[in-house]
């Protein structure tokens, strides 16, 4: 070790612990994963799978890609999946579009065996959520809320079906529980009665039971082509539950299309980054998991270039912790610290990064880079990033940049406490969708950096010499106590959307797409040094378009403690009324 890498190992050791106790204080959640057993977001542009009912179903553009009955009459019914399914979640982002007389909705389905028998969630023009069963067409209420429901508004419902217990869920709130035992099983849908809905982002998934112990070695291992790797394993033993293997790197090397690589509790120190450069296939994926949700650590420190020295670079095959160049890989519930970057993937296409914690490394947390496309990000917690090799200057919490590709999405992701920004997007050609995210507190030098070149933007959206329009999305995310901007395009010349989106008391201005022209819809913003900065962008419904005060007195809370604690146990963040409006005002992100 060179006598400038020990000085920064030196100089960044308390700052690492203060990070990771503020990581700890968070509360970045544990607990078992689920496996998702279907999934449709829309955006190849049909809805291919699904069976309807009445109505009339198609898939539109708003903003991106939604599943939308436009029939105002009657029941309408749009099912998919499978009537084997007994015990699962299924979820999906619901907006109202109007209701043809009163007591309508739009509703998420469970079980289902007909157009006429089911479990439901439904929105109803009413302000209530109703949790019912429907039996050969008679209505039976389960359970039932106050909820104002909103037109042109996106709530997030979700139904867990366990046994004969019943849980529904708005916006990750606990409203109804039931129990009945009317089905077993049956497969998912969408409805609406006398009214006009868009869907989108429908997300069936098995329900997480609780995590064994690590020494409940005697479970029966998941279906299908399965290895086990653990702390006490042998990279010689076969790679069963009861004969693990030892390392990760030869889970990786054994897999073939279909495998699960199932990693036991434990933290993993190797001294050489872990490669990834096999595919899996679009009907077998490779997936790389906890457990039964066990906390699972890979630490980087051990490995070269953590750090790397003033001004050094990292050769790209040496970049991350865990270096992907695979296709149709899933990640799930991995917790990734002290890495040359956490992640770096690299021409990397239709790859799944669910559940990771990417905190303390000594670059970003997850970069994507090249040509990568149709790669999804969903929750991801990214914190405490930081680059030693440029004072602070390029670590962010998610990075998707230098490159291009469609299909992209960032879902439910919390970047915080990084040295350089929450969301970089700086240079990559092709749109990206970001949504339901939260950025705070990125650009501060909590390292001592000399000359701290951080930008400390909340989300950047694009950028960059030579980029040319890149018409990324972002839309119900928040930004706040950033060192700099909230939500800034950064130069990118493109045609943005930014929709119902919150910046609060950012350094710099809240909401900054000067140089594009982008469409700015409902968005929020309070107490930023500058409150927004449009040049040629446009757009209607904002705060300031709506003129009067906004300040602290305008919102419901200002308190963050909900949002930035512990998940919910599906993995989503925790709904609360921080940065909400009083007097149901129809601006600004509802996480």
């Amino acid at each position: 070790m060179d006598a400038l890498a020990r000085h920064w190992r030196l100089l960044l050791g308390a700052a690492t612990a203060l990070v990771t106790g503020a990581a700890l204080v968070l509360g970045v959640a544990g607990g078992a994963f689920a496996a998702t057993l279907f999934s449709d977001d829309f955006q190849d542009g049909n809805a291919n799978g699904w069976t309807t009912s009445g109505g009339t179903w198609s898939v539109v553009s708003d903003g991106t890609q939604v599943y939308r009955q436009t029939g105002t009459s009657g029941d309408a019914r749009a099912r998919a999946g499978s009537s084997s399914w007994t015990d699962y979640t299924v979820q999906a982002r619901v907006k109202p579009l109007s209701f043809n007389g009163t007591n309508r909705f739009a509703a998420v389905l469970a079980r289902t065996q007909s157009s006429t028998s089911y479990y439901y969630l439904a929105l109803r023009s009413n302000n209530t959520v109703e949790l019912k069963k429907l039996v050969n067409g008679t209505g039976t209420t389960l359970g039932v809320a106050s909820v104002t429901v909103t037109l042109n508004t996106w709530y997030t419902l979700a139904i867990e079906v366990t046994g004969s217990t019943l849980r529904g869920r708005v916006n990750g709130n606990l409203v109804a529980t039931a129990t009945d035992t009317q089905y077993a099983a049956g497969n998912v849908g969408v409805a609406t009665f006398n009214a006009t809905a868009s869907f989108d982002d429908v997300v069936v998934s098995t329900v997480a039971g609780p995590s064994p112990s690590p020494s409940a070695s005697t479970s029966s291992p998941p279906a299908g082509p399965s290895l086990f790797v653990a702390t006490n394993g042998n990279d010689t033993n076969p790679g069963t539950i009861d004969r693990p293997l030892r390392t990760i790197q030869r889970g990786v090397d054994l897999a073939q299309a279909g495998t699960t690589i199932n990693i036991r509790a434990g933290t993993y120190a190797p001294t050489t980054n872990i490669q990834v450069n096999k595919n899996g296939t679009s009907s077998a994926r490779i997936t790389m998991t906890a457990y039964n949700g066990e906390r699972v650590v890979i630490d980087g420190e051990q490995m070269p270039h953590t750090p790397a020295p003033l001004d050094a670079s990292i050769p790209r095959p040496e970049r991350g912790a865990l270096h992907v160049e695979g296709d149709w890989w899933r990640f799930i519930g991995l917790e990734i610290i002290n890495g040359p970057y956490a992640i770096f993937a690299l021409d990397a296409n239709n790859d799944i990064f669910e559940r990771l914690v990417t905190r303390n490394n000594y670059e970003s947390g997850l970069h994507i880079q090249g040509s990568s496309s149709n790669n999804q990000v969903l929750e991801l917690d990214s914190s405490g990033n930081r680059d030693p090799r440029n004072n602070g200057e390029s670590a962010d919490g998610l990075a998707i940049k230098e490159g291009s590709g469609s299909g992209n999405v960032v879902r439910g992701a919390r970047l915080w406490n990084n040295s350089d920004d929450g969301f970089d997007a700086w240079e990559f050609l092709t749109p990206i969708r970001v949504e339901n995210s939260v950025a705070w507190g990125n650009g501060v030098n909590r390292w001592g950096f000399p000359n701290f070149p951080g930008d400390g933007n909340g989300f950047k959206m694009g950028g960059g010499d030579v980029d040319p329009p890149a018409n990324h999305t972002v839309r119900n995310s928040i930004a706040f106590d950033n060192a700099r901007g909230g939500f800034i395009d950064n130069g990118n010349p493109g045609s943005l959307t930014v929709d119902r989106n919150t910046a609060y008391r950012n350094g710099g201005t809240g909401f900054d797409f000067a140089d594009s022209t982008s469409t700015l819809t409902k968005n929020l913003s309070v107490r930023n040094a500058t409150a927004v900065s449009l040049g040629s962008s446009t757009g209607s419904g904002n705060s300031w378009n709506l003129g009067g005060t906004w300040d602290d007195s305008s919102l419901i809370s200002t308190d963050p403690s909900i949002i930035t604690g512990p998940r919910n146990p599906d993995g989503t963040i925790r709904h609360s009324d921080f940065l909400v409006p009083r007097n149901n005002v129809d601006v600004g992100a509802r996480i």
